[in-house]
């Protein structure tokens, strides 16, 4: 498995997935959103599996703004200028991911490794 865990360095959930992946010994690449943010190519790998919708941080204050902005691309341009808005973590599998705390999608994961 190649992992990729994007997360803020205080956020709870972000800390439960890495804690997740290195109970169970599987390396991981931990990228800080807030230092290094994200790729346009990463980002729209993201919203192919788990959708646009899925990856604003409906506790942000200005999550309700993005809403407005009629256009996909908009909204990804707005994320891609601030990572803040991103919900966490966003953890990558190859073109496979999940957004939030997942542990049911990764052990799906390790299944399909193992076979």
């Amino acid at each position: 498995m190649n992992i990729q865990i994007f997360g803020k360095s205080k956020c709870f959930d972000t800390k439960k997935a890495q804690r997740y992946f290195k109970e169970r010994r599987i390396r991981v690449q931990n990228i800080d959103l807030l230092k290094y943010g994200m790729s346009k190519g990463e980002l729209t790998s993201v919203v192919r599996a788990v959708g646009l919708d899925a990856l604003v941080d409906p506790k942000h204050p200005d999550a309700t703004l993005l809403s407005y902005l009629a256009y996909d691309q908009q909204k990804l341009e707005h994320l891609l200028e601030d990572p803040k808005l991103l919900r966490t973590p966003i953890v990558r599998n190859g073109k496979k991911a999940t957004v939030g705390y997942a542990p049911e999608v990764w052990k799906q994961w390790e299944a399909e490794e193992k076979k």
